[in-house]
């Protein structure tokens, strides 16, 4: 009856009401054709605890492996507080909160998950969230053009290879122009030179990720200050959230986006995920998606309502900021529930065991690039990456990316990660599968 809401009796007494004396009555004025006159091609039916059983028992055979492999996407500790919120009806079930009277929890949240963004990025403003990292990005860029009123975007190759091909995916059929720069071989970090030679008085923004897509912690201010000479914005773009706990605060961006993905919030196969865009004050306006602001009810006290949501489903087309209908709100809701639990004091210490397991980990590796990194690296093999990685997999441990896949140049070397989940034996096992000839 869980799955089946109408009983044998309820049935009879709807089709009595019809006058249809059973189902093939009911459906006699169908064609022979289309008729499935054969049981289902399907098992029997099983029971609750035989289907909770058969999947513990799939889910045995994948194993818990220990994972180095990051790219955007990170195995960190999820507190088990986190699921215990958001599963709560309140939220779990929740719609879009329009009549702010009755949403004033859900509201609450998305103020808090707001304020707490803020206080992580160094900006004044964010808002309720985004869908994920990668269309943070093209919305940050269209944002920059409607500050600047120019159609130009200069993005670093080092950006996150899925987020630029977002971000072209956008430009395509807009008056966006979209140029990359290089890295330096060297180092891995985005070459300010190449940045410089790319910059003209067309250009709405420059986007840099930091750490990038090689784990190379960037000059934001040097990359911000060419930006600004040219009357360009520096979109700043992230994807670890974790280094957001050690690393300053990107305060020299204008504008802020990325992905919280690593607060509390599973791989699950790619997604949902929660993004983020936060920004200065004085571009609050062109800001995408929507915003929770905090006033007073009519008897003074404490209230929050949807302050800005200017999105075509509210105002005329031509007056949206963005076409993005809603935003994140459990999943963003547990990015905020982790950043409640850890803390200022707490995220430090989890941000210094990833910098530190990192380290000791690629103080074993023959590394690419010679960048301050914070917990990914790119190791050179003495073999082929593909071999290395199998044999990982042998030994039960999932290895890094081949970055062949997205920089041919650099196809062989592995992009690797590790977070406060890496223990050292697996470590020592991942060096050692690396630095065999």
């Amino acid at each position: 009856m869980r799955y089946l809401p109408k009983s044998d009796a309820e049935r009879r007494q709807m089709l009595d009401e019809i006058g249809a004396r059973s189902l093939d009555d009911l459906f006699a004025h169908l064609p022979e054709p289309v008729r499935l006159n054969r049981a289902l091609d399907i098992a029997p039916g099983r029971s609750e605890y035989e289907i909770v059983d058969y999947f513990n028992k799939l889910g045995a055979q994948c194993g818990n492996y220990p994972s180095f492999l990051g790219a955007g996407v990170y195995r960190h500790y999820r507190p088990v507080l986190c699921d215990v919120v958001v599963s709560r009806g309140e939220f779990l079930t929740s719609y879009t909160p329009y009549q702010a009277e009755i949403a004033q929890g859900s509201l609450t949240t998305i103020f808090e998950f707001q304020t707490m963004v803020c206080q992580l990025t160094g900006m004044d403003v964010a808002n309720a969230s985004m869908y994920d990292g990668s269309t943070a990005v093209p919305e940050a860029a269209l944002m920059a053009m409607r500050v600047t009123g120019r159609e130009r975007i200069v993005v670093a190759r080092a950006v996150h290879p899925e987020y630029r091909a977002v971000l072209d995916t956008n430009a395509r059929n807009r008056e966006m122009s979209v140029v990359e720069f290089a890295y330096d071989a060297s180092t891995g970090l985005s070459d300010l030179a190449a940045l410089e030679a790319a910059m003209d008085n067309q250009t709405a923004a420059v986007i840099m990720q930091s750490p990038n897509f090689f784990g190379g912690v960037e000059s934001v201010k040097a990359a911000a200050e060419i930006a600004h000479k040219h009357g360009a914005l520096l979109v700043l773009v992230f994807t670890e959230a974790v280094s957001l706990g050690l690393l300053k605060p990107p305060c020299e961006a204008d504008i802020v986006c990325g992905e919280l993905q690593s607060f509390a919030i599973s791989p699950s196969y790619g997604g949902p995920f929660a993004g983020v865009i936060a920004t200065k004050e004085k571009f609050l306006r062109q800001m995408p998606g929507r915003l929770a602001g905090q006033t007073k009810d009519s008897n003074g006290n404490r209230a929050f309502c949807l302050t800005l949501s200017t999105r075509e489903q509210h105002i005329r087309r031509e007056k949206a900021t963005s076409n993005i209908c809603t935003n994140q709100a459990l999943i963003a809701l547990m990015a905020t529930v982790f950043m409640t639990v850890y803390g200022k004091k707490g995220l430090r210490e989890l941000a210094t065991q990833n910098l530190s397991k990192a380290h000791y980990l690629g103080g074993q590796l023959a590394r690419k690039f010679s960048a301050p990194y914070f917990n990914e690296l790119v190791a050179t093999p003495r073999r082929a990456a593909g071999l290395v990685n199998d044999e990982l997999l042998g030994q039960g441990i999932v290895g890094g990316l081949d970055l062949g896949r997205f920089y041919p140049e650099l196809s062989g070397s592995l992009l690797l990660c590790a977070t406060e989940m890496s223990q050292r034996a697996d470590m020592d096992k991942v060096a050692e599968a690396i630095n065999r000839a």
